[in-house]
């Protein structure tokens, strides 16, 4: 990841906390590259994705239980890796050539990962594509603005780690679920919830994004 100017990111507030700086500068000082923490995003979410696929499949409430545990976390290791490749390509100043394609394109991957395996795992797989469809497009008009000269627009109500609470908090709360009635109830409404916010974002950037053009214009 480079080319990403300070004024241009996306305000974090746990990029000040100090595990974060003292994770940052021990990634800085081995020979990991910020690329290679951005594809790893993509492994920590295919495993999530896989994580909540699986546990609709799965006929044991233990291991659903199990594979929701993990769901999450891999969940949280993703935005881990988002976290950190920014950090070790600026504060760490070793940001590479093709960074921006790195620090983008995993981050669409890891949307349609998880939230089709959400979708798969509940058995309503059209409901998964179209939060992951959302999902991208809220980056879309993101970067719209920016190849427009306008800055990055990080509004919500459904950024990228709103998805990953909802998905996180979903997965947590059906462990609930899976011992109490063995549905799917939260995941569906996590997914509505997902979709719903997403297609909001994307309108509410949209029309920021238009009246900044306008006002240039």
């Amino acid at each position: 990841m480079t080319g990403e100017g300070t004024g241009d990111r996306r305000p974090l507030a746990s990029r000040n906390t100090r595990w974060a700086q003292a994770l940052a500068r021990r990634m800085t000082a081995l020979s990991v590259t910020p690329n290679q923490i951005s594809q790893a995003s993509m492994v920590m979410a295919a495993l999530a994705g896989a994580s909540f696929w699986l546990s609709g499949a799965t006929g044991s409430a233990r291991m659903r239980m199990v594979l929701l545990i993990f769901a999450a976390l891999f969940c949280q290791l993703r935005l881990l890796c988002n976290l950190l490749d920014g950090m070790v390509a600026v504060e760490g100043g070793k940001g590479e050539a093709d960074g921006p394609f790195w620090n983008e394109f995993p981050d669409r991957i890891a949307d349609i990962l998880i939230f089709a395996g959400i979708g798969y795992g509940i058995a309503m797989p059209g409901l998964g594509w179209a939060a992951a469809a959302f999902a991208v497009l809220t980056a879309y008009v993101r970067e719209l603005g920016r190849a427009t000269g306008n800055p990055s627009d990080f509004g919500g109500p459904m950024a990228k780690q709103h998805r990953m609470a909802v998905a996180t908090a979903a997965a947590l709360l059906s462990l609930i679920e899976a011992l109490w009635s063995g549905g799917s109830w939260v995941l569906t409404i996590a997914l509505w919830v997902v979709a719903a916010g997403s297609a909001v974002t994307v309108l509410r950037r949209s029309l920021n994004l238009i009246l900044h053009l306008k006002a240039e214009g």
